[in-house]
């Protein structure tokens, strides 16, 4: 497999981070392109990576890359929000 070739605009990541008690949790979306174009979103609680998500992005428009990585990045932090938010109820 040979790798994809970088698009000519790259989108940019996210990162965004929410204190939780004594605890510090990272969201980091990053857009890669080798092997194949995909998005990856890391969870570090702590500094600690705890998750991973992954989505191959191989077949998505070059002019749509930033608006799904932001999406995704988002999906992801509201994710964890919600979740925290029920923790306190």
């Amino acid at each position: 497999m040979t790798d994809a070739a970088p698009p000519s605009n790259p989108p940019m990541g996210h990162l965004d981070a929410i204190e939780a008690g004594s605890k510090r949790i990272t969201v980091q979306t990053e857009f890669l392109y080798r092997p194949t174009w995909r998005v990856e979103t890391k969870i570090y609680v702590a500094g600690e990576v705890k998750k991973l998500y992954t989505v191959d992005l191989s077949a998505t428009p070059e002019d749509q890359l930033q608006r799904v990585v932001s999406e995704f990045h988002q999906a992801k932090y509201d994710e964890i929000v919600t979740g925290l938010r029920k923790k306190v109820e």
